[in-house]
């Protein structure tokens, strides 16, 4: 998925390779970790998010609008981490944080002999619940494989969904602050002397539609906007 997507994946990779190396020395480190039902810990991640775009059928009819543009942006993520051992090889997930999220619809406009671009970054702060079952392997050393499935429920904090937009000098793309997902991932975990660290990335896709449609130049040619974003975590648990 694009440069971010690149860089993120190549840094999983070495730091798969770094930990891989050191997980097969023979010590096998936290012998007892998964003999306890409770685990906590903290995640860090980059996000790249942008819009699963619905359009109306014959979009161009707004404005002479030519065609609509998904620009992904960067973003990162703040969470904490409760986990239980449901069994062996199951643990339920609950991982509370901040999501800092950044969207850009880019709409090219035919304007006589010009084409006008006009560009409009939408920008959320959101707090998620997100609860996720994590299928996990045995271990192997130190080392041990997962998938990710569940659901979450957000809502953004800085949403302008109350936002009068005659008050506002340029006409902005309004969205509803309540938001949910399906996210699906994969990772692996490392067993380290003091400390269990993990890899893992994870697509969140985006199941309300979440676009206000006020009819403006910016809303009239979508029937929909939902939201979507890859995420790469870093994830520490003692």
């Amino acid at each position: 998925m694009r440069s971010m997507t690149r860089t993120a994946t190549l840094c999983g990779f070495i730091f798969l390779i770094s930990w891989a190396s050191q997980a097969q020395d023979g010590r096998k480190n936290l012998a007892a970790f998964d003999a306890k039902k409770y685990h906590f810990g903290f995640c860090l991640a980059g996000n790249q998010s942008d819009f699963n775009i619905i359009q109306r059928p014959d979009f161009t009819f707004s404005d002479s609008l030519v065609q609509l543009v998904n620009q992904p942006q960067a973003g990162f993520n703040l969470a904490l981490v409760a986990s239980w051992n449901m069994t062996k090889n199951v643990r339920l997930r609950f991982l509370p944080g901040l999501s800092f999220q950044d969207r850009t619809l880019e709409y090219h406009f035919q304007e006589e002999d010009d084409v006008s671009i006009k560009s409009r970054r939408t920008e959320a702060v959101y707090l998620d619940f997100p609860l996720l079952l994590k299928l996990r392997t045995d271990r192997i050393g130190n080392m041990a494989a997962f998938a990710l499935v569940g659901g979450k429920l957000s809502k953004d904090m800085q949403s302008q969904e109350e936002t009068n937009q005659q008050l506002q000098s340029e006409y902005i793309l309004r969205l509803e602050s309540g938001n949910s997902s399906i996210d699906i991932g994969a990772g692996v975990d490392f067993f380290l002397p003091f400390f269990k660290f993990s890899i893992e990335g994870k697509f969140e896709m985006g199941r309300r539609n979440i676009l206000i449609q006020d009819e403006s130049e910016f809303s009239a040619p979508l029937d929909g906007l939902k939201t979507r974003s890859f995420i790469l975590s870093l994830c520490f648990e003692g």
